[in-house]
């Protein structure tokens, strides 16, 4: 059984950075969701999926993992660029686009 240590990514809908500060710990599935047939649930015997752990940082959550016997993979964190924007530049006389009201 392996697991995957992540930081999230920030919510698209929102311009904080909430929740996305922390390091996750998440196992992947040891066997494939099956469909009940009765009602069409889908589930899995695998207790393990239910799991999500939050650490401050990747050393802990690496450490947590080593100390359980754990196998790992790290998935590197998503740093957004900033963009530099100015509000005078929609003013600017050289713009591509002529700016209107």
């Amino acid at each position: 059984m392996t697991a995957r240590i992540y930081r999230p990514a920030r919510n698209a809908m929102q311009s904080g950075k909430g929740k996305s500060k922390q390091w996750v710990l998440v196992h992947e599935p040891a066997e494939a969701r099956k469909i009940e047939p009765l009602m069409g649930y889908t589930s899995s015997s695998d207790m393990r999926q239910q799991i999500k752990l939050s650490f401050p940082t990747l050393e802990e959550a690496e450490a947590y993992a080593q100390r359980n016997g754990i196998e790992y993979t790290v998935q590197p964190a998503h740093d957004a660029t900033p963009k530099r924007v100015s509000y005078p530049d929609n003013f600017k006389s050289d713009r591509k686009t002529p700016w209107t009201h």
